[in-house]
């Protein structure tokens, strides 16, 4: 039987914009605070731990609201870290990855319990993100050659992504408390 209790639904609502409005931050305070501008790339770059944020929020909390704290997270990092060009691009590749991620993550009823999909998710978002980024830097540079500079860092950065993000979520996953809100 399913509760129609409007406190309840309000409650659950709450709660829920609670824990997407915690992923975001933490998005973005991983983006802000763990950074390397990379030297390699004229246009610049980062590699930051923002991305590992990314793929935990979607393995442990779905595709929507990987999508979201991706987009919003690294979005805004963008826009109050000195790469305001850069947000419309970051928020679509970030959204797209995060998507990605919690979708394979949780596909087939998974919920994020499978390493293997968890895995195989976060690599499979690698080249929509790359893509992404290579598409709008093509087009604000005027060149397809330019953007080519910026692949190796996305790929240390996703690299690195993956290898936090894998471990802490099989932790997390144990957790019953955090598990609860995992749903």
């Amino acid at each position: 039987m399913q509760n129609t209790n409007p406190l309840t639904k309000q409650r659950s609502r709450t709660v829920d914009l609670t824990i997407q409005s915690i992923l975001i931050a933490l998005v973005f305070l991983s983006t802000l605070f763990i950074n390397i501008k990379l030297p390699i790339a004229s246009n610049g770059g980062l590699v930051h731990l923002g991305t590992a944020m990314l793929f935990i929020a979607s393995i442990l909390f779905g595709p929507k609201k990987g999508a979201i704290a991706g987009a919003a997270g690294m979005g805004l990092f963008d826009l109050v870290g000195g790469w305001l060009v850069w947000a419309p691009i970051t928020i679509i590749s970030r959204a797209l990855q995060g998507y990605i991620v919690g979708k394979i993550a949780w596909s087939n009823g998974s919920r994020g319990e499978s390493f293997v999909k968890n895995l195989m998710a976060t690599i499979v978002s690698i080249p929509v993100m790359v893509g992404v980024y290579y598409i709008g830097e093509a087009i604000m540079f005027s060149s397809w050659i330019m953007p080519l500079a910026s692949i190796p860092g996305d790929l240390v950065q996703n690299a690195v992504g993956i290898i936090i993000a894998i471990p802490v979520c099989v932790v997390l996953k144990k957790i019953p408390y955090v598990a609860s809100f995992a749903k």
